[in-house]
């Protein structure tokens, strides 16, 4: 069981579902199964605001990982602090959570500034995608039905995709192999936001407001033993 606070109130748990549905009971390879447990409130939440919730679910003994985005919020250093300071799991994306979703298709790179839009125009484009091209019109930001068959059998592409913005991260010193993804040690002192949002594979100097496009949800996946890390 893990506990995945999540600042959307639709597009984050509907992926998550999925992620439950197609890969929580584990395989004959060896993976274990699995529960996701969201957590979300009407209308979404602050950064700021994602991780407490989680730490309130997971009470110290289950895994608990905060989801959220860059968008326009000025929050997220405090969001990367309370984590550090509760042993929350940081999933970050700049700009959006629909980023993951259109490095299931295609790679994608070039500074947003907070801004989605060329992302959500991309996804709806994109080779294979033909379920996405109305994403986003008419407030329908769902995960459901053919989108969820869209996404099936892309986790690999996405998690190099992913995997290959922090290599080509502007800051320089930014390595995926550096990038944590075993369970942490819930016994240790707790690490700076700095080295703690390091756990993603960008230098601990790294702003994590700079890391411009990026997403950690591969670090998720990875995690649940639903695809390698590449290494």
């Amino acid at each position: 069981m893990l506990y995945v606070a999540c600042e959307g109130e639709s597009t984050e748990p509907d992926y998550l579902q999925y992620l439950n549905e197609h890969f929580g009971d584990g395989d004959d390879q060896g993976r274990q199964p699995f529960r996701i447990q969201p957590v979300c409130r009407r209308n979404g939440l602050p950064p700021s605001e994602v991780v407490e919730p989680a730490r309130q679910k997971a009470a110290g003994e289950d895994e608990a990982w905060a989801l959220f985005d860059r968008d326009q919020w000025e929050d997220t250093p405090q969001a990367v602090k309370t984590a550090a300071e509760a042993g929350i799991e940081l999933a970050f994306s700049h700009p959006s959570f629909d980023l993951w979703l259109l490095l299931h298709f295609q790679p994608f790179g070039g500074a947003q500034d907070g801004s989605s839009k060329l992302v959500i125009e991309k996804l709806r484009q994109a080779k294979g995608a033909d379920a996405f091209k109305n994403y986003d019109k008419r407030s329908d930001k769902s995960i459901r039905g053919p989108r969820r068959g869209a996404l099936k059998g892309r986790e690999g592409n996405a998690v190099a995709h992913a995997r290959s913005l922090v290599a080509s991260c502007p800051h320089g010193a930014c390595k995926p192999a550096h990038a944590k993804t075993e369970p942490i040690d819930r016994d240790a002192e707790a690490e700076s936001p700095q080295k703690w949002a390091a756990r993603s594979g960008h230098a601990p100097n790294c702003p994590v407001l700079q890391r411009d496009p990026s997403t950690d949800v591969w670090r998720l996946l990875v995690a649940l033993g639903i695809h390698t890390d590449g290494r």
